[in-house]
């Protein structure tokens, strides 16, 4: 589940006891649950990274990257229900990676949690990085995006705006939740053809992406009933309760107040929507 907000959570929430430290240990947890996928893995991994410093901690559309002192970069997905931890981890049984630093800090260790094991954990050199997640292979931060791009971005692709908004190599950091939430607020519907988006609706859309992600950031992400999202030290979000459409279907809409809104499965996704507020038009 962790989108754009959540992930640049986890940054913001591990930044200040990571950067600037050294990595004094690694350490594989005990863990009976499918494995996440660890590259080059753990024994290689402690030759390469014990004894370096975290020199720089940044996130990458949804992915945490921390950087060494030895120039590599260890990023970490934490895709579906990975988190980035420095304690109280919601159980322990989750627990996966446990990196500790050196010097005294409120928290010496951070850890990674992830409950069905789809994260994945990788250490690419700085030729490596470029090469696997550079911009031929990832599309500009959502957070970066101008409106100039999004009209370029749009007018290349055929597919509905909510299934473009999810690609990954269109515009980085846009998840499920996010893109329900952003099209609401453009008063877009997300059937309408991305490239038969006007400029009056691409400056909307321009304008929501913005606003929701800064917004969900400024509230630490959103936590859902799962409770599978937490930020770095175990507490919830709070955007949840700013949803205004997602995972509301047969609830009245809380923008018109007039309309139901409704759920409709586009690329095997969920997607919801208010059907007075985005109407199918082009105005």
């Amino acid at each position: 589940m962790p989108e754009l907000p959540e992930v640049e959570t986890m940054v913001r929430g591990i930044r200040p006891y990571v950067q600037g430290r050294k990595l004094v240990a690694l350490k594989k947890c005990r863990c009976r649950c499918k494995p996440i996928d660890v590259r080059p893995g753990m024994s290689r991994l402690r030759t390469r990274l014990v004894g370096q410093t975290a020199v720089d901690v940044r996130r990458l559309a949804k992915r945490v990257v921390v950087e060494f002192s030895s120039g590599e970069l260890l990023v970490i997905e934490p895709r579906m229900t990975g988190l980035m931890l420095l304690s109280d981890p919601p159980d322990k049984e989750h627990l996966r990676i446990q990196w500790q630093f050196s010097g005294r800090s409120k928290f010496d260790s951070l850890w990674f949690w992830d409950r069905r094991g789809l994260g994945t954990v990788r250490l690419y050199s700085s030729a490596d990085f470029t090469k696997h997640l550079g911009s031929h292979k990832l599309g500009p931060d959502a957070l970066e995006m101008t409106e100039a791009e999004w009209r370029s971005r749009c007018a290349a692709t055929r597919r509905s705006i909510k299934v473009a908004l999810l690609d990954q190599k269109l515009v980085a950091g846009i998840g499920n939740l996010y893109a329900s939430e952003i099209l609401h607020l453009a008063k877009i519907h997300p059937q309408q053809r991305a490239d038969r988006l006007t400029k009056r609706q691409l400056k909307r859309l321009h304008v929501a992406v913005d606003e929701v992600l800064r917004e969900a950031i400024r509230l630490e992400g959103s936590t859902l009933s799962d409770a599978t999202y937490r930020n770095a030290l175990n507490r919830n979000g709070q955007y949840q309760d700013m949803h205004r459409v997602y995972s509301r279907a047969g609830e009245r809409c809380g923008t018109c107040r007039s309309a139901v809104v409704e759920r409709i499965v586009q690329s095997q996704r969920s997607t919801f929507f208010c059907p007075n507020c985005q109407r199918d038009r082009s105005d």
